[in-house]
């Protein structure tokens, strides 16, 4: 009797996963279904050929904070956002064919930042948490230690080959992701002079917005943080209530304007659109006095997407018949999970990935090697018993042992923690979908920290097979230089792509098989 009672449950339980929601496709019911899309996605497998050829271009796209978990929920909300279940759909990144893993802990420590690890991916180098582009010979804050220890990233060897560059980001252009491009410092908050230590000051060591501007040329700059680039007795041009940060009464938009032609400036929408790439060779695009704004609160009118900002990028760069360097970051996927806010993260990085897709049209595979990948990880996680289709930021079906319903999303850690008396409030999808709901949380902090576990790298285009396993995650650095013979891999013997003489195998045994065809048809 038990054993039918327990049949007829199972039973009921699938009845009502499926007749609980409106997300199962007929199709998926039946074997052949998932048989012709298993087919299908093994003839891609057994199709996949190495690019051998040299990287004329490299674009790095970083998702800060773009843990695997939040891949995950951005694939699936961005599928729901259509109209879709979500679970099925596919991000842009998903569809690159070679996929690696990276470790990215610092140096000194277990729980890495984006400081130590940005480091790693562009220079090549492991570092300590909070330090830019220097060895872990440099403890963070000890200015003296710098020097000496400094490791140039893979934007600084592109551009001494004669390539464009560029960096693309949401947060401010001084951050720790875009700031391991140029900067050699021994602290990440280091943003304008007025932020130095006396003991940096003494020793001579510069801010990082000065050393935007100074360490190496830059062709495009588009972000945030204009308050780290003017004096402290300058308005700011968008928000005349906020002045500049800089005590030494520089302006370091005009000092990077100097010597340059066919350089403009721009700081909001209107001027951005009306830059035509034909006619400019250096661009700098500041936003925000800090950090750009939320894409779920941009406005359109003011303020430029990071898709948009990519193609101006890409537009720009790509007149240079040596190739570019750009680098992308979608740094605000970080912020949100700081901020125990999962939708933030999530449409942050829906639009990192329209990024991707954006510059995958201008772009072509033979020439262009594209890595996407983040720098660390954060305590987010998804779970819970729900339906196929439920909002990935809606309430489970199960009610806990509280009597409480519970989010799908949530982080061991932030400032979500709700628990009141010994007890946490109930939630619904009306409130867990609220733009500024904070995701319940295990243990209370001000701020939700970084994870420690492995990140996903994704490639495509020339030498991207080398993406393989898990990986340092200074080995991304490596990769890049090799696959366009930069220095230290400057002796490379990989070839320059030809597009006229470029074809996958599987290409190639088509096009006969189309000319036999044609030769034996009566």
């Amino acid at each position: 009797m038990a054993a039918l009672y327990l049949l007829v449950s199972c039973g009921l339980l699938v009845f009502i996963s499926i007749q609980g929601t409106d997300s199962v496709n007929e199709e998926e019911l039946h074997a052949s279904y998932w048989n012709h899309k298993g087919k299908e996605a093994l003839h891609t497998a057994l199709n996949i050929q190495p690019n051998l050829h040299r990287a004329k271009n490299i674009i790095l796209f970083l998702g800060d904070g773009m843990g695997v978990t939040t891949v995950t929920a951005a694939r699936i909300l961005k599928g729901q956002n259509a109209g879709h279940s979500g679970e099925e759909t596919s991000l842009v990144m998903d569809t690159f064919p070679h996929v690696a893993l990276s470790k990215t802990y610092n140096i000194d420590q277990q729980m890495p930042d984006s400081a130590g690890t940005a480091t790693a991916y562009l220079c090549g180098v492991k570092a300590n948490y909070g330090t830019l582009g220097v060895t872990a010979a440099t403890p963070r804050y000890n200015c003296s230690a710098t020097y000496g220890n400094e490791v140039k990233s893979v934007l600084y060897r592109a551009k001494k080959e004669g390539k464009s560059v560029g960096i693309v980001t949401t947060t401010r252009v001084q951050h720790a992701s875009p700031g391991a491009n140029y900067a050699h410092t021994a602290n990440r908050g280091w943003y304008a002079d007025s932020d130095l230590s006396s003991e940096a000051v003494a020793n001579g060591c510069r801010d990082i917005a000065y050393q935007l501007v100074h360490n190496v040329e830059i062709n495009v700059i588009l972000g945030g943080g204009r308050e780290y680039m003017l004096p402290r007795t300058m308005q700011d041009p968008e928000y005349p209530k906020v002045l500049g940060d800089r005590n030494d009464g520089t302006n370091l938009i005009v000092e990077w304007l100097k010597n340059k032609k066919k350089a403009k400036y721009v700081w909001n929408k209107k001027q951005f659109d009306a830059v035509d790439p034909k006619n400019t060779d250096f661009l700098i695009g500041l936003f925000e006095p800090k950090d750009c704004r939320y894409e779920i609160e941009r406005n359109p009118s003011s303020d430029p997407s990071l898709t948009e900002m990519t193609e101006k990028a890409i537009r720009i760069l790509s007149k240079n018949p040596k190739g570019y360097f750009l680098f992308v970051e979608g740094g605000r996927i970080d912020h949100g999970h700081h901020a125990g806010r999962a939708i933030r993260s999530l449409t942050e990085t829906i639009e990192f990935d329209r990024a991707i897709g954006r510059a995958a049209e201008l772009t072509s595979e033979l020439d262009t090697l594209t890595i996407a990948t983040a720098d660390h990880s954060h305590v987010f996680s998804i779970g819970g018993y729900s339906a196929r289709g439920n909002s990935i930021l809606g309430v489970s079906r199960t009610i806990a042992d509280d009597n409480k319903r519970f989010t799908l999303a949530g982080y061991a850690n932030g400032p979500g923690y709700q628990f009141i008396n010994g007890t946490r409030p109930d939630v619904n999808k009306t409130v867990s979908m609220d733009k500024e709901y904070r995701q319940q949380a295990t243990v209370p902090l001000d701020s939700e920290t970084h994870g420690i576990e492995d990140v996903a790298i994704y490639a495509k285009g020339p030498m991207s097979h080398l993406f393989h396993g898990v990986q340092e995650q200074s080995y991304i650095a490596h990769v890049m230089a090799y696959a366009a013979c930069l220095p230290p891999y400057d002796n490379c013997k990989l070839n320059h792509s030809n597009r006229a003489g470029f074809f996958y195998p599987s290409l190639l045994l088509l096009l006969i098989g189309l000319i036999i065809s044609s030769v034996t048809s009566p």
